[in-house]
């Protein structure tokens, strides 16, 4: 392929032009690849593909070894750049949302702020918020935004997005596998430990990586524009990755693979006094997606607004000490399109937590957009078929409540340390950590999406400060699972008693997660899946008997579908009939069901799970 790159080395000779940046602030452009980690760069990893116009970036510049989305999906961490706020406490943390909401009172969308103090702002051109915009965030924000278009002489944010490497470019058929070839050969790339070694998933693998090649070229071609202006030796150019690759098992998970981003960001000459290091360094210290707000309004010479919870890492008065001393990142998450889940960490330099609050929702669960890809069905067909390793079949099993990876050793995440016996310490002092983030937020994927969707959406952080004592409170019956089964029954006991619905909700997913253990329990499920006045409680106890081998669990399931009252209710309903029909209880549902606007979207979460369901895929 033909490299596109814009010349590194002149910039220092270009004379700044009547459109350069004011002397009194510098510009920044974030330059954004869609769906990439760290994996597939030479620039982080020997195996991975060359980018020339990124790495000559790199060379006047700062590459961050430990950059990371907070979430491994656009919106929700686009969201969370957009806001510098952590998505669970803001009810931002669902990939599609079902309803935008507000930012926290009296905060706005970052780049207003820089708008406010005489920036120009841009974005070319993908937002996908999970809030409400607001007015005057961006100057122009289209597929036509440039910076170009801003006064002489004034200040400009621009991004400029490339999809390039999207999810969607490898959604290719049988037919183009056949006749269009890729530019790197699918013999000398790396395969996953995780993933099975066909000519398919090399395909797909080596086809990703010439998308890496071509949407550097891109990159080069948008950066010959600032070298035509004069304008390279004031603007901070930020690189990176919206979130994780899209290998299968990468994008929409809370593994490294999700979350674990390439961040390159390039330094001007005539502002290296606000970076703490010098051009062409290595740092190891974290950063996440919450900071990059932050970082942007402290090189503007902006105050960072309190609401936010991200903090700079590049700016006056930052210090390489400091930065090197980051060494910790939460994540989370939730639903991903059709697929709900809830799954949180807390890494702490090379130790990672991983909690799973619904371990039954197994990783491979059907989500229609990402089984497009032929690598996705080969790998399932593969489990199905038993011809995979454990490694590999982790990704359609259950997963424990809680895990702890030494990424040094275990960079795949695929060896579980929570039970052994040597890093009990380590496994006390990250599970506190991560409850400690949860409860103190707080975070409201403890009230399941739908009753969130019903009660909170207008305003989700004061909705959370008003039930901060109850989300605590249902964190602490969840983490019954963690203890052994003898301290947690009374306490689960106590809760099915409980006026709370979501105590009842929670205590059965705890009985879920110790399985025949809570054997004892069977009686009081069978009850609450017959008569409690809660459906998702009904819902929870007939899987939770299905488990047990004690009942079928359709009947419930199909009376709890359809007495769903909203949309939101009625597919996170058929997200677990749905690992109910691929674990062994086939369903056969019929629309009159559910109300007929509710399939007018083909691509709602319900119509999903219903062509799904009835094989229509």
């Amino acid at each position: 392929m033909r490299s596109h790159l814009f010349k590194i080395i002149p910039f220092l000779a270009i004379l700044a032009t009547g459109l350069s940046a004011s002397r009194d602030r510098p510009n920044i452009v974030w330059v954004v690849t869609e769906d990439n980690s760290t994996h597939y760069l030479k620039l982080y990893d020997g195996g991975g593909t060359v980018m020339p116009t990124v790495e000559r970036l790199a060379e006047s510049g700062i590459v961050f070894n430990n950059a990371f989305s907070n979430a491994p999906v656009c919106s929700v961490a686009r969201s969370t750049i957009i806001s510098g706020c952590y998505g669970p406490r803001a009810f931002a943390q669902f990939h599609r949302r079902s309803v935008l909401v507000p930012l926290p009172d009296g905060l706005q969308m970052f780049p207003w702020y820089l708008r406010q103090s005489g920036y120009y702002t841009t974005n070319n051109s993908k937002e996908d918020y999970n809030y409400i915009k607001g007015e005057g965030v961006w100057d122009e924000s289209s597929n036509k935004a440039s910076f170009r278009k801003r006064q002489p002489g004034q200040p400009f944010f621009h991004v400029q997005n490339f999809g390039t490497t999207h999810e969607g470019k490898l959604h290719f058929s049988e037919e183009q596998m056949r006749k269009q070839k890729t530019m790197t050969n699918p013999d000398t790339v790396e395969v996953f430990p995780f993933h099975p070694d066909t000519p398919l998933f090399r395909y797909t693998n080596a086809k990703y990586r010439d998308l890496h090649q071509q949407v550097d070229a891109e990159i080069g071609s948008f950066l010959t524009q600032l070298e035509e202006d004069g304008l390279m030796d004031d603007t901070f150019i930020f690189y990176y990755g919206d979130h994780g690759g899209v290998l299968p098992g990468s994008k929409g998970y809370i593994y490294e693979r999700g979350l674990h981003v390439p961040m390159v960001v390039y330094v001007p000459k005539n502002w290296q006094h606000l970076v703490p290091v010098e051009r062409g360094t290595r740092i190891d210290g974290f950063v996440q997606f919450i900071d990059l707000g932050p970082t942007v309004m402290k090189l503007a010479g902006l105050e960072v607004p309190m609401q936010m919870d991200g903090r700079p890492f590049l700016g006056q008065g930052i210090t390489r000490d400091e930065l090197n001393k980051r060494d910790t990142v939460f994540a989370y998450a939730d639903r991903f399109d059709e697929k709900y889940d809830f799954v949180r960490s807390f890494r702490k330099g090379k130790y990672k937590y991983m909690r799973n609050y619904l371990p039954f929702n197994v990783d491979g669960l059907q989500n229609n957009y990402r089984y497009n890809m032929l690598a996705y069905e080969e790998w399932r067909d593969l489990y199905r078929a038993g011809k995979l390793n454990p490694g590999q079949a982790q990704f359609f099993e259950p997963r424990p409540a809680e895990a702890l990876f030494d990424l040094e050793t275990d960079p795949f995440e695929l060896n579980n340390l929570a039970n052994n016996a040597s890093h009990r310490e380590v496994l006390q002092s990250m599970r506190a950590a991560l409850r400690e983030q949860v409860r103190t937020m707080p975070d409201l994927s403890f009230i399941p999406e739908p009753v969130l969707y019903k009660e909170a959406a207008d305003n989700p952080v004061e909705y959370g400060r008003k039930n901060k004592v109850r989300i605590q409170q249902l964190n602490a019956v969840i983490d019954q699972s963690l203890r052994p089964f003898s301290h947690a029954e009374p306490v689960l006991q106590r809760s099915f008693s409980s006026g709370d619905p979501l105590k009842r909700y929670w205590a059965l997913v705890a009985c879920s997660i110790f399985n025949q253990e809570a054997a004892g329990f069977g009686e009081t499920a069978r009850k609450l899946a017959h008569s409690d006045p809660d459906k998702l409680v009904r819902m929870r106890a007939a899987q939770f008997l299905s488990m047990l081998g004690e009942e079928d669990p359709r009947p419930v399931m199909i009376g709890c579908l359809k007495e769903s009252e909203t949309i939101e209710e009625a597919a996170f309903i058929l997200n677990t009939i749905t690992l109910l029909h691929d674990g062994g209880y086939p369903f056969e549902l019929k629309r009159s069901w559910l109300p007929g606007e509710w399939f007018e979207d083909k691509q709602s979460n319900v119509s999903r799970r219903y062509d799904y369901l009835q094989g229509k895929l």
